[in-house]
């Protein structure tokens, strides 16, 4: 993976509003695949006391995000399918890890499973990029 895109990623994870304002971390980056984390606070909770599907999807996307512009190059969601398979337990350590499964020059599938520290699986994700011909405009 070109080092300048990684670095420049890390940093707008950093910088980002809403991955701050969820306190989504970027832990490792390379091409086509993402490592995020966050920890499931009390104000991520639902009606019932469980982690918001809103939450954990935040999660997912961040880790579709980053492992889609790995490339250097704008990519965007075109669809994602979530599937819930567990309910955090409130304070767990969210992971999601995005895996790119196909890439072509236009478009690229990614495999997205979200898992707390004990390993149990939270979600699952097949999302969809479509793929752009600029490269990222935050890079130096």
């Amino acid at each position: 993976m070109d080092e300048r895109v990684r670095k420049a990623i890390f940093q707008r994870v950093k910088e980002e509003p809403f991955a701050r304002k969820m306190n989504i971390e970027l832990v490792e980056l390379d091409l086509g695949h993402s490592v995020v984390e966050m920890t499931f606070t009390e104000d991520m909770e639902n009606i019932f006391g469980m982690a918001h599907g809103g939450a954990v999807f935040a999660l997912i996307d961040e880790a579709f995000e980053t492992a889609g512009n790995s490339h250097g190059t704008v990519a965007v969601a075109l669809n994602m399918n979530i599937t819930y398979t567990a309910a955090a337990a409130p304070g767990s350590r969210l992971r999601a890890e995005a895996r790119e499964l196909n890439l072509t020059s236009r478009t690229a599938t990614y495999d997205i499973k979200v898992t707390d520290e004990k390993q149990t699986l939270i979600a699952v994700c097949q999302a969809l990029i479509y793929r752009k011909k600029d490269p990222l405009p935050f890079l130096d």
